[in-house]
């Protein structure tokens, strides 16, 4: 892995996560604290609720820590509020879900246009046709979510994600819905299109080999994360 030459894109800094209910307090993640590289590529891994999915949440800016705070390109995602969380989340981030998260009311086409036209772009048709078309569905345009099958899907998805050019694309588990075929073909697009825009991508997934493909691995277990870069307990 070469080494970083800027400023990290993502610093994640001594984050806490508790819940309470009637049972007590849990702990879900414990001093947290790591950087990402611009253009890295990393893995989240760990056992089923080890706090994976909470992480990339709070990374997004979608859940909130307890203690601690994400920084993302040098913004402070919790000294702001919501809507100018949702501000940055546009701007600097995509996404891509398990379950896809399209809209099912809307075409392959207008599903891709939808976060351009948030940015107020105004060729956001021919940029998602472009898209569109790089991951292989220039005949789908119009085609709607339930007509197509799951990795077309997942293009779809794709191509929402790294058509605004984010700076962070987070994947959660992105072939667990997919068969294996189909999933090897889907991780291979998104490491192209990782590698052609130079995106820092960070990934959830309990597959070792799609792990593997990645720079670096963070195994979050008992609410602390281990790093393979350094091969020791953070925090």
């Amino acid at each position: 892995m070469s080494e970083p030459d800027s400023a990290p894109i993502v610093s994640v800094e001594h984050v806490f996560k508790s819940v309470t209910d009637s049972s007590g307090t849990l702990d879900i993640l414990r001093d947290v604290h790591f950087q990402l590289a611009p253009r890295e590529t990393v893995a989240i891994a760990g056992a089923s609720g080890s706090g994976k999915s909470t992480l990339l949440s709070i990374i997004a800016g979608l859940d909130t820590p307890t203690r601690g705070t994400v920084r993302l390109a040098g913004e402070d995602l919790f000294a702001v509020d919501e809507d100018a969380r949702a501000a940055i989340r546009a701007r600097q981030i995509g996404f891509v879900f398990q379950s896809f998260q399209l809209m099912s009311n809307l075409t392959a086409l207008e599903n891709v246009m939808l976060p351009l036209e948030l940015l107020g772009q105004r060729d956001a048709r021919t940029q998602a046709r472009e898209m569109l078309a790089r991951v292989g569905l220039g005949e789908r345009l119009r085609h709607y979510p339930k007509v197509l099958s799951g990795g077309e899907q997942q293009r779809v998805a794709l191509a929402r994600a790294f058509v605004v050019r984010p700076a962070l694309l987070l994947a959660d588990e992105p072939t667990g819905s997919l068969d294996w075929a189909t999933g090897e073909q889907v991780m291979a697009l998104m490491f192209d299109l990782n590698r052609e825009q130079g995106t820092t991508l960070l990934l959830v997934t309990h597959d070792r080999a799609i792990a593997a493909r990645c720079q670096r691995r963070i195994t979050v277990e008992a609410g602390r994360i281990t790093d393979d870069r350094v091969g020791q307990v953070l925090g």
